[in-house]
């Protein structure tokens, strides 16, 4: 059946990479929760939560997991990108074709999301970026590696040292302002806005991430961390942790020590938009470089592996957890919800985190029980081959 779009097995799941997803679910909800009921696209997160449980969550979500998830995810797309690609073959399918369908499909729905639920959308992202990667899934697994390490470390590196050297000559000016007019604004529209001023409000806010300058920093942030989970899969590192069970351990030590350091930078030392630049850039993907680390050895272990589990049922409907955390934030702090935007706490935003996680694994849990692929999955996958996939088990 050469050629013919016959959808794959996913019989061979690796537990570890479905634990890693839904840790990368849980991590992006830490980072996305205060932009769903605060404008703080356009505030100082830190001088709005200084004190308290509200300053110490903030810090806590800040070290943890900004700027570390999204990587992650980023890594886990290009992995998943050359399983696919293997299965493919296997199969006699044409991988750029399937793909490229595949994309096509996660724009669409980026779209959906970020201009009708949700403005903070990473959807769209993936997939533009995603095509880039059709000239590099060839290539050979330690290249790609190398390549993807030099293409983030090298900017990143560079432009952190001369934002710290001002940072030193003119700290004032690295100051984190606030965009009063844009904040009152945000919190206007959110709260009691109609359909049509949200809309324009999601679109203003997603262009302000999204314009062509930081176009150019998102691509640097994200794409090389697809040519590196493309190489870590080529390599067979989180297929074969046993075989390289001492490597995954010695870097996981190392990138727990380096990221949590570089982390805690603007809080040890000058808090200004040089030690947060370095923060994020620099310290979050070496904290993403320990957790997949970390969850690859522990998944290995019987006891870590029955605590991690839960994990996996969310990281198996990774898609749908996502679209569903949007959906049900922004109905409750939305002007067409309850219109609680701006006047939450972040512990309570927090605390509301951990309530709906919680409730994601048991309807995750339920979910896989009875069907093989989430809602939005099964969706995807019915776009990709062109035939309704067995949905029950």
């Amino acid at each position: 059946m050469k050629g013919a779009m016959v959808p794959l097995q996913e019989s061979k799941r690796i537990v570890s990479i479905d634990i890693l997803r839904g840790l990368a679910i849980l991590g992006i909800f830490l980072v996305n929760m205060p932009s769903f009921h605060s404008p703080l696209l356009y505030i100082d997160g830190a001088k709005r939560w200084a004190g308290g449980w509200d300053g110490i969550l903030y810090r806590f979500s800040d070290i943890v997991a900004q700027a570390s998830f999204y990587p992650l995810f980023a890594f886990l797309f290009g992995f998943g990108a050359i399983i696919l690609a293997v299965r493919s073959e296997e199969k006699g399918i044409s991988f750029p074709l399937l793909y490229m369908k595949r994309l096509s499909f996660l724009l669409i729905l980026g779209c959906i999301h970020a201009f009708f639920i949700w403005h903070g959308d990473i959807l769209i992202n993936y997939a533009v970026f995603g095509f880039a990667l059709l000239f590099f899934y060839k290539m050979k697994g330690r290249n790609l590696i190398l390549i993807g390490s030099v293409c983030y470390v090298l900017p990143f590196a560079i432009l952190g040292s001369l934002f710290l050297i001002m940072g030193i000559f003119d700290s004032e000016g690295m100051a984190i302002t606030t965009d009063s007019a844009m904040m009152k604004q945000s919190l206007e529209v959110y709260q009691s806005g109609t359909f049509t001023e949200l809309m324009s409000q999601r679109a203003l806010d997603w262009y302000m991430v999204n314009n062509p300058f930081n176009a150019i920093i998102l691509f640097l942030s994200i794409f090389p961390f697809f040519l590196m989970g493309a190489g870590v899969a080529k390599q067979g590192f989180l297929q074969n942790p046993t075989q390289y069970k001492r490597q995954l351990k010695a870097i996981s030590i190392v990138s727990l020590l380096l990221g949590m350091s570089i982390k805690m930078l603007p809080y040890v030392t000058v808090y200004h938009f040089g030690t947060i630049f370095v923060q994020d850039y620099l310290g979050g993907p070496l904290l993403t470089i320990f957790y997949i680390t970390a969850i690859t050895i522990l998944a290995e272990r019987a006891g870590a592996s029955r605590l991690l589990h839960p994990l996996s049922y969310i990281g198996r409907m990774s898609m749908s957890n996502y679209l569903f955390q949007s959906m049900v934030c922004t109905g409750i702090f939305y002007s067409y919800g309850l219109g609680l935007y701006g006047s939450v706490s972040y512990t309570t935003g927090f605390v509301f985190l951990i309530a709906l996680f919680c409730l994601q694994i048991l309807l995750s849990l339920l979910w896989m029980g009875l069907y093989k692929y989430g809602p939005v999955e099964y969706i995807w996958r019915f776009f990709t081959y062109g035939k309704k996939p067995v949905m029950r088990r």
